[in-house]
């Protein structure tokens, strides 16, 4: 990560995901006593304010130059606070929710590793890949439709789940040959010092 500027962390943008971070709680606990549609609409609704938001601060950001270094931070933070939060609050209803919680923390804890270890050597992903998108959109989807519709079958929302489960395991093995490739490129370059 680049110098942070201190004019930075209240750029409108930024505000947005601090805006994002501080729904999460109201999220969890209408979603958590929820018990009537209406409770469960109201928890959907905030699940959609947060992501417009999202959508919105990314538009904002390139088309006024408000890209920062703390905002390449703070939006995928936002993210996965967000996505975590969900999918916990779900747990607490569907059992197979837990087995994708649990994965959720393995991959996001190799990706927290790996590129702590690049960024000792100056190096960081470049972007996310395709698959990481791919991963980030349809667990989005997933928890969304689960908390969108309450009524959903047990074995519709399994199904959803699991596949979901699936994707996200393909993505973290996906990612082990990426971070491979990176540390032999900067084991090379140190030995050539």
């Amino acid at each position: 990560m680049g110098k942070i500027k201190k004019e930075e962390f209240f750029s409108i943008p930024n505000c947005m995901g601090y805006f994002r971070i501080l729904l999460i709680p109201f999220f969890c606990v209408i979603y958590l006593k929820a018990d009537s549609m209406k409770d469960y609409y109201l928890a959907a609704g905030i699940v959609a304010i947060s992501t417009i938001t999202d959508f919105l601060d990314g538009k904002v950001a390139r088309k006024f130059h408000m890209i920062t270094e703390f905002g390449k931070f703070l939006d995928p933070l936002a993210d996965k606070l967000t996505h975590g939060a969900i999918a916990l609050c779900l747990a607490f209803r569907y059992e197979a929710m837990r087995y994708l919680v649990a994965l959720m923390l393995v991959k996001e804890g190799f990706m927290a590793v790996m590129g702590l270890i690049n960024l000792r050597h100056g190096k960081k992903l470049d972007g996310a890949k395709w698959f990481g998108k791919v991963c980030t959109a349809s667990l989005f989807v997933v928890l969304c439709m689960l908390v969108l519709f309450p009524g959903i079958s047990l074995g519709a929302a399994e199904t959803l789940i699991y596949l979901e489960i699936g994707i996200m395991a393909g993505t973290l093995l996906l990612y082990i040959p990426e971070f491979r490739k990176m540390r032999k490129n900067w084991e090379q370059e140190e030995s050539r010092c």
